[in-house]
Formats: C-alpha cells, structure tokens, sequence
C-alpha cells in the first residue's frame, strides 16, 4: 500500500477559543493518514477555551513548522486576537506557505482581518455573516465554503463538516467517508433549532437579547479592525 504523503494541520490557539471550533476539525484531520496537528500560539503556556478547560500549545509562532492546512478557529477571543499585531503577523506568515488556508465559525474575521479573504467567498457563524464584507470577503450563507484555497466553516458544529469536505478534497470521498463512520458521525439532534430559520422567533429573540452586549463590542472592534487593513 503507498504511503500517503505527510500533511501538517496548524491550528491557531488563543484565549477564550471555542474548543469545538478546534477540536471537531483536528479530530477529523487527524486521521488524514500521515498528519500532524500543531497547536501553534504565542507561547507555550496553556490557553484557556471558552468551555473552562485549557488547551496546551504544541509549538509557538516563533517556532511553529510550515503547515500544509492553517486552520483559525472563532469565539469569543477573536476580537482579542484581531486586535494582536503578532497574531495577525503569524497568520500572514502561515496563510504564505500553506496549501490550505482555512477557518471555522468566526476565525473567519481573522482570516480577514489579516487580509486573507478579500475577494474571497466565504461563510461564519450566522450572527456575525454581516461582518465578512467589511474584511472584503463575499458572504456566502452556506455551512462549508470553497473557492480556490480558501475553505471557510460555519458556525461551532460545522467544523466537523468543513473537516470532513477538506478530508475529500485532499485524500478522495472514500477516505473522507471512512473516517465519518469511524467517528459515528450521524447527526440526529433532538431539536430543529439550529439555525436562525428553524429556530423560531421566541427562541431567535432571547438569542439575540442574550447577545446583545456582546455584538455591539465585537462590530465595534471588527469595523476597527476593517479600517486599520485599509489603512496598512
């Protein structure tokens, strides 16, 4: 049997990530066949993840190997992130080398805010979709998007469908399909309320009231963060 070629999957890694936005890709990612997963951040401390746990970094922006896939995850932090000269410089300098530049839920404003998906088509979580145009990115309300080497996720779960499209892009349908089964991969939620169309007005308004706070910051830091990469 011939042995497949080697892969290297970076993720970036920073404070308040949601977890599934990392860990549902690298799970899938992770049985390429061949591949390598680097958790790469500023240092080689433990970041803290939105769910109360901590992720330990495998390498550090100064040290991180060249990556075939980059991979920016979303959360909370990402504003944080935007807003850090070295992160957005690390992405640039990954997003150069790799194969693959990638994102799920809103690491894709990342990517955009380092310039990474102007002219691009490209989706994110459904709540912050209105923000990718700012970044130059033209919004594609789909759960997995590609256009050319960039391939975006929406938003949380979808990570784990972005994996499974990029797994069939790089090693065949076969592959990508072995490694659903071997993950059980068989959604059945028990809701149907998991997006804003299927939720119901109720369940869309105490959503948006519960995030309110949080968005206005956020569009406040994402509109900064728009100006300053037309500026650069």
């Amino acid at each position: 049997m011939t042995e497949r070629p080697p892969i290297t999957i970076a993720f970036l890694l920073f404070p308040n990530v949601t977890q599934l936005d990392l860990t549902g890709p690298a799970q899938v990612l992770s049985r390429l066949g061949n591949a390598r997963i680097e958790l790469v951040a500023r240092t080689s401390a433990a970041v803290a993840t939105d769910a109360g746990f901590s992720l330990l970094p495998t390498t550090t922006f100064a040290d991180a190997p060249r990556a075939d896939i980059l991979c920016v995850p979303g959360g909370a932090g990402c504003s944080d992130a935007i807003d850090d000269a070295e992160t957005l410089a690390w992405v640039r300098a990954a997003a150069g080398e790799a194969t693959w530049i990638t994102s799920v839920c809103t690491g894709a404003l990342i990517l955009g805010a380092a310039g990474m998906l102007c002219g691009y088509r490209a989706t994110t979580h459904w709540a912050s979709h209105h923000l990718l145009a700012s970044f130059g990115a033209i919004p594609v309300r789909e759960r997995v998007v590609f256009d050319r080497d960039r391939v975006t996720g929406g938003g949380v779960t979808a990570g784990i469908d972005f994996a499974l499209a990029l797994a069939a892009a790089i090693r065949g349908e076969e592959a990508a399909k072995l490694i659903q089964l071997g993950l059980e991969y068989d959604p059945a939620p028990p809701f149907v309320a998991g997006s804003p169309e299927t939720a119901g007005s109720t369940i869309l308004a105490r959503y948006r009231e519960h995030a309110a706070a949080f968005a206005a910051d956020r569009n406040r830091r994402m509109a900064a963060a728009a100006e300053r990469l037309v500026n650069s």
